[in-house]
């Protein structure tokens, strides 16, 4: 018996308020969240790991892969504080067709940036810029443009 490896399906994010991050992800990119389900009962507690889950979760799509955000009720998790050097801290990438317009777009809508786009200058990847921002919860997001 095997299998095979067709795509990504989504990338699950854990947030504080979905609503909030749900208009965060709406005004920077012009994403448009899915219909918010709702979980709850032993065989997601079991799933999930989490004693006594009670969560919302939503889908919000970016070409082929989603974005799952998900809102325990129960219980409340910890605020994100990891850095990009711990282990289990991750981010995701959007790609992005024009660097200055995109840096300069999410900027004028309240963007906040780790720092000014890098260019890279060695390798296969020369020419391709990229700049890390953080959504409502710090979690980590990065834009990424090909050379053209």
């Amino acid at each position: 018996m095997s299998f095979k490896i067709e795509a990504v399906h989504h990338i699950g994010i854990t947030v504080r308020d979905m609503q909030k991050s749900f208009e965060w992800y709406s005004k920077m990119f012009g994403l448009v969240p899915g219909v918010v389900n709702h979980g709850e009962g032993e065989e997601l507690s079991k799933a999930v790991q989490v004693p006594d889950a009670k969560l919302d979760f939503s889908m919000i799509e970016i070409g082929g892969t989603r974005i799952e955000f998900l809102q325990y009720k129960n219980p409340v998790g910890k605020d994100f504080d990891l850095n990009n050097s711990d282990v289990g801290a991750t981010h995701i990438c959007i790609q992005i067709d024009d660097m200055d317009a995109a840096y300069n777009t999410l900027l004028e809508r309240g963007a906040v940036f780790n720092a000014p786009p890098v260019t890279l200058t060695d390798g296969h990847l020369a020419g391709s810029r990229w700049a890390y921002l953080r959504d409502p919860d710090g979690v980590q997001l990065e834009i990424w443009a090909q050379p053209k």
